[in-house]
């Protein structure tokens, strides 16, 4: 998505000539993005039902618009008046994305800006960024959180994050209108050998930081401690092992969320236990 670095200070006043950012590869595939889309309607869909204009938007959504069609349908089962606007700097991509648009579901061509169909104040109540801010450098991140944030409406969400082509493992930031709250790290169980293989797939803002003496790495290390401890129960299942892991890991990190989800493969911490120190 032509990188203007100056362009993600903030958010201008009006409209810029042209969206803001870099195009991403395109790569997307068909459920790639279930795991995030799932946790949304299950930790967030209160969000989703007190908005008074529940529209989301999936920025850079890539060559198919696949991850757009699917996150409308994954809403609208906490809000079935749900909309979602699909987003692309590459206008080839929008042109061939118009073909699948429906009551509800719009596809326009715009960046970082967040352009959305109507009245220019209309802002959305869910953000959706997945695999977009891996190409951009990491001193570039906070700038485009902030301009993200701007967009939402009042009690708004932003996830961004990264995953693997087919969705099976995948680790995400939620942040509101005041920045980042929580990491959550989901992943296939049955494909998982260590909780640390979910390293590869860190958002920009974390990857980096996977070495000795950042509390990522310490997070991860202490994972795959608990993971080992807990592999007598793996004759049971991955799930169990999972559970079991992630129980002990509570005893010395700020896990949050549901701990039901943690059956799904999911591990929810809050940022500021993870944030890089520098």
């Amino acid at each position: 998505m032509a990188r203007r670095p100056s362009a993600l200070a903030a958010a201008p006043a009006t409209a810029p000539s042209r969206p803001v950012g870099n195009a991403t590869r395109g790569t997307t595939n068909p459920n790639r993005l279930r795991r995030m889309d799932r946790w949304i309607a299950a930790e967030h869909g209160a969000v989703l039902r007190r908005a008074a204009d529940p529209v989301a938007v999936d920025l850079g959504y890539g060559a198919a618009p696949w991850t757009a069609v699917e996150l409308l349908g994954r809403l609208r089962t906490v809000r079935p008046d749900a909309r979602v606007v699909g987003i692309e700097i590459d206008p080839a991509r929008v042109a061939a994305a118009r073909a699948y648009e429906q009551p509800g579901l719009d596809f326009v061509h715009g960046g970082f800006e967040v352009p959305l169909p109507g009245q220019r104040t209309r802002a959305p109540i869910l953000i959706r960024a997945a695999n977009v801010l891996r190409q951009y450098d990491e001193d570039e991140v906070a700038a485009v959180w902030r301009r993200l944030c701007a967009r939402l409406a009042p009690g708004g969400l932003l996830v961004e994050g990264t995953c693997d082509e087919i969705g099976r493992r995948h680790v995400w930031v939620t942040l509101g209108p005041e920045g980042p709250r929580t990491v959550t790290f989901a992943a296939r169980l049955s494909a998982l050998h260590t909780p640390s293989d979910l390293a590869e797939r860190l958002p920009k803002a974390l990857i980096h930081r996977n070495v000795p003496g950042e509390p990522v790495h310490a997070f991860l290390r202490d994972f795959d401690r608990a993971w080992a401890t807990a592999a007598p129960l793996g004759a049971l299942g991955a799930r169990q092992r999972w559970r079991a892991a992630v129980a002990a890991l509570a005893t010395d990190w700020p896990l949050t969320g549901d701990p039901r989800r943690r059956r799904q493969g999911e591990v929810t911490v809050r940022w500021e236990a993870l944030a890089p120190r520098s």
